[in-house]
């Protein structure tokens, strides 16, 4: 069993930055691979970045490659996102997720889910 809560969110204008994190509990956080998601309103969720166990390879969808970085402290069990260059089209409820099979861009693969945090980018 694996319990995620993310921080970090807020109001920011555009071209601003925020860093989000996403405190595990569970001794077994260093075997899962942990993702970023995020649901704009009237929006399905959409994959944002992905980060394996060890930290060694990361993903990211196209609209936040060079913006955004994702990162793990496996000894603190948190995940983080850094974003950069904010944009009005940012903003969104962010959500980080667990899972056992490695990243995935798709939600299904992912057993645990945090409750979110809301990210404002104002233009």
């Amino acid at each position: 069993q694996v319990q995620l809560v993310e921080s970090g969110g807020g109001l920011v204008q555009a071209g601003g930055s925020l860093r989000l994190s996403c405190a595990a509990s569970g001794r077994t956080f260093s075997s899962y691979a942990m993702g970023w998601f995020r649901q704009a309103p009237g929006k399905e969720r959409e994959f944002v970045a992905c980060i394996s166990w060890s930290g060694g390879v990361a993903y990211y969808v196209d609209s936040v490659k060079g913006r955004f970085t994702i990162s793990r402290d496996n000894a603190r069990n948190t995940v983080y996102l850094r974003m950069n260059s904010l944009k009005p089209e940012d903003t969104a409820v962010y959500y980080c997720a667990a899972s056992p099979g490695g990243c995935s861009y798709n939600s299904r693969s992912y057993d645990y889910w945090g409750q979110g945090t809301q990210v404002t980018v104002s233009s």
